[in-house]
């Protein structure tokens, strides 16, 4: 990634994630400058759990954990309790599914040979981020310079020359072999010729039917009783659609800790004499003030385009004259006044091309003295002024390896895109001229090439602070919640006072035990914790979670198996009771044995389907009915009426007149069975797929929540 990318994105070097390793060009150029690393290979062998026999060492968890935390921090994410929570449960996956696979990787005797490994890190499918690092001159990747710089690293003692050789080469191999296991699975596939026939065949038939439904809602809810000995008997019959994780259930209470109006009003009442001095403030003296007032939102010295600036009441800022002042307004849950500090005309996006000398590195380390980039700079720009081409120096002597290549074409940019030095001369410089430019980048020689759509732009300062709850405020809410629990002690008290006092009685099922939030109360691990350190019916002590204070009572504790049928209930209860109509149907139909009788004798009507079709059975005005359907296509039974059929929507008696196939157009065998085997490779070969089928069939003992 070039070096004026970065400028353009705002951000520090953004590390690309080969396999979730750090990337190569870090691992090089970090070993080459000397940097070490602490507590990157650990000796903490505690397990956190086991995959079908193997343990799971807490170094190796924290380790990834660390890796992805990191790569995440880079790339601007926010590191949060959620996002850490995200990342945890991704490595934990990461780890179930990497086992899985290589185990039947081990299995099969799948491996990569030295040779396969040479010709991977320096053939012609080498790594991108390996061609983007040895790139010569000429543009080509230059694997002897890769060789070299492997080797070199190879001789280090450094914590990244060890990342490099302990993890990265075996995450190299390690996704190799997973390619060649999904290729073998990819070539397993097979559709034989008769198969397709009968396929064809079978979805070509029609069917004509006389039959009578008769619906599951002719018979009353009321009258049919589904007993928890029902439900568990069909649990059991079906456990394999029944299993749970380990989970919990608490009823809570909230008592609110959010700033009150009084604290809304104490804030305004500050800002208003802030706002008295903010408008006496020269622009000179505006970051001191916004920083002695400790304002939330720091001092920009930038332009803005108007769709640009997106703040509250911004038409009435933009409004104002030269240090004219505007609020307080309610700018999300700060209060906010801002300022007006100057006004011009400036393009909405420019074109440039620069030439690069760099001073520092990504990291900020200093690897050319200031006064020789300056001579080079100053030599570049003299070179140029007498009839050297901007667009070759660019290619040959430009330190931005992004731009280079392009003659040192940047393409063009919007305002806030790049840093302020490099910025302030692109918009408020003129068209053709160029000029020398230092960053904390380097030095630059700036032209510009083009400025586009001319509008007003304005820097604004702005003063905020954010609503908080006052001391007193918290107080009150801690205490009342606190009265609560010391009177609540046990989960009748706690029903007893909620109803007493009119308190809300809120619920959250389904808590597991890394969870690190509860839905609708945020981030709440401590609390998560207690959940799975109590008993049903413990009531908790008071938990602070963001603005507010929590008491909770366990209500549920479900352990990893099989559903008890209190909570399968609610999944299977209207099939059993459609399972119990269906008898209750049956009897009412008795013994008769002719359509006309059958609706006769429940109150329905004959009807008739002319075009059933075999790969889709759907009777008018009932819907899809793939038992019943299958049961017209049985040759069997042509003419003769079916037993009772219990279906999704009812119970049927079906007699079938006629079974016909339709035209197929001339449908090719060859294209079909083409098309079939690549939608059967694209399941076999979906990595998610694969990786439910494997954690199904693999043992998993999680114990994470023990230690976090």
């Amino acid at each position: 990634m070039s070096i004026i990318q970065t400028i353009r994105d705002k951000a520090a070097w953004i590390i690309f994630i080969l396999i979730g390793v750090s990337l190569l060009g870090f691992l090089v150029q970090d070993a080459f400058v000397g940097k070490t690393g602490k507590g990157l290979f650990g000796d903490n062998n505690t397990s956190i759990g086991e995959i079908n026999g193997t343990k799971i060492e807490t170094a190796d968890y924290n380790l990834k954990i660390k890796q992805m935390e990191d790569q995440y921090q880079t790339m601007g994410y926010p590191m949060n309790d959620m996002m850490r929570q995200n990342v945890r449960e991704t490595v934990w996956s990461q780890i179930i599914n990497d086992n899985n696979i290589n185990e039947q990787v081990d299995k099969l005797g799948i491996t990569v040979a030295p040779k396969e490994l040479d010709d991977m890190l320096f053939g012609p499918d080498a790594p991108e981020e390996f061609k983007k690092q040895f790139t010569n001159d000429q543009g080509f990747y230059d694997a002897n310079a890769a060789r070299n710089a492997i080797a070199q690293l190879r001789k280090q003692k450094t914590p990244q020359a060890e990342n490099f050789i302990n993890v990265y080469l075996p995450a190299l191999v390690n996704n190799r072999v997973h390619e060649k296991f999904i290729s073998l699975l990819n070539n397993t596939t097979y559709i034989p010729k008769w198969m397709l026939e009968k396929m064809n065949s079978d979805n070509n038939s029609l069917a004509a039917v006389s039959y009578v439904h008769v619906p599951y809602i002719t018979v009353a809810d009321s009258s049919v009783k589904v007993s928890d000995d029902d439900i568990a008997a069909y649990v059991n019959k079906h456990a394999d659609e029944f299993k749970q994780d380990e989970n919990r259930a608490i009823a809570y209470t909230v008592f609110d800790a959010s700033p009150s109006s009084e604290d809304t009003a104490a804030l305004k009442t500050d800002i208003e004499n802030l706002k008295k001095e903010m408008a006496t403030t020269p622009e000179s003296g505006i970051l001191a003030f916004l920083a002695k007032s400790g304002s939330t939102i720091n001092f920009n010295d930038v332009y803005y385009s108007k769709t640009a600036i997106q703040v509250p009441n911004k038409d009435s800022i933009m409004a104002l004259p030269k240090g004219g002042v505007f609020g307080p307004y309610l700018d999300a849950t700060n209060l906010t006044v801002a300022k007006m500090l100057d006004e011009k005309i400036l393009p909405d996006s420019v074109k440039a091309r620069h030439i690069l000398i760099v001073t520092t590195d990504r990291n900020g380390q200093q690897v050319v003295e200031d006064s020789v980039a300056k001579k080079r700079i100053d030599s570049i720009k003299t070179a140029i002024d007498h009839g050297a081409r901007f667009d070759s120096l660019a290619a040959k002597l430009s330190d931005d390896q992004g731009s280079k290549a392009m003659g040192g074409e940047l393409g063009y940019f919007a305002s806030g895109k790049m840093v302020k030095e490099f910025e302030d001369y692109c918009f408020t410089g003129k068209k053709g001229e160029s000029k020398i430019v230092k960053s904390q980048f380097g030095y630059h020689l700036i032209e510009i090439e083009d400025q586009k759509d001319f509008n007003p732009h304005y820097k604004i300062a702005y003063l905020s602070k954010k609503i908080t709850t006052s001391e007193e405020t918290d107080q009150k809410a801690s205490g009342l919640a606190n009265q609560f629990a010391s009177e609540s002690r046990n989960a009748k008290a706690f029903d007893d006072n909620l109803k007493k006092r009119n308190y809300n009685k809120l619920l959250a099922s389904d808590i597991k035990p890394n969870d690190m939030n509860i839905t609708t109360l945020g981030s709440s691990r401590q609390l998560v914790k207690w959940v799975y350190g109590a008993d049903k019916g413990d009531v908790s002590e008071v938990f602070p979670i963001d603005n507010k204070y929590v008491v909770a009572t366990v209500t549920e504790i479900n352990k990893e198996g099989i559903a008890n049928p209190a909570k399968a209930r609610p999944m299977v209860e209207y099939l059993l009771r459609n399972q119990k109509k269906a008898e209750e149907i049956k009897k009412k139909i008795g013994t008769a044995n002719t359509l006309e009788a059958i609706a006769a004798a429940t109150g329905q009507q004959v009807l008739k389907a002319d075009s059933l079709n075999f790969s889709a059975p759907f009777f008018p005005n009932a819907g899809g009915e793939g038992k019943v359907g299958g049961y017209a296509f049985y040759a069997a039974a042509k003419g003769k009426v079916s037993a009772p059929i219990a279906g999704n929507g009812g119970v049927y008696s079906i007699r079938t007149e006629n079974v016909y196939a339709k035209s197929n157009n001339g449908a090719n065998l060859d294209m079909q069975r083409i098309a079939y085997i690549q939608n059967q490779k694209s399941t076999a070969t979906d990595r998610k797929v694969l990786e439910t089928v494997l954690k199904k069939a693999s043992k998993i003992k999680d114990t994470r929540s023990k230690i976090f």
